[in-house]
């Protein structure tokens, strides 16, 4: 058993971010990865629906990691209805070094690879301006 790993985002970006997921580790992921998408036109309840049954497909035993691309947006606020301490975790922000870092630790429990999350996310944003020497 693992821990199941379902991305739910606006439009397509959930499913562009497991398309170079696949790239990256030749077609074969350490973990089980869904995605839903959410357009502008969802609905809520339906989307909570569809979560649940989701979640239920997904989870071996281990618990399933949600992760949502904006706090405070759609996607977000559905799956926080869901959260069950120990049995689904839910990280806003996703990013691709997030998804990265969550996949190269597949046999950690849930709580922990939600740690992993947080960290692979925000040591994966950073500041590359500097200012460039001139020579005269």
């Amino acid at each position: 058993m693992s821990v199941g790993v379902l991305l739910i985002t606006h439009k397509k970006v959930g499913k562009a971010l497991v398309d170079i997921l696949k790239t990256t580790f030749e077609g074969r992921l350490p973990l089980t990865v869904a995605t839903l998408m959410v357009s502008y036109r969802s609905d809520p309840d339906q989307l909570s629906l569809k979560l649940a049954k989701q979640i239920s497909r997904m989870d071996t035993g281990d618990g399933v990691l949600i992760l949502t691309d904006m706090l405070g947006a759609t996607p977000c606020n559905v799956a926080k209805r869901v959260i069950t301490p120990s049995k689904i975790a839910v990280i806003a922000g996703l990013n691709l070094p997030m998804l990265i870092h969550v996949m190269n630790y597949p046999a950690l429990s849930l709580m922990e690879l939600a740690e992993k999350a947080l960290s692979g996310g925000k040591e994966g944003v950073c500041g590359c301006t500097h200012q460039q020497e001139h020579t005269t």
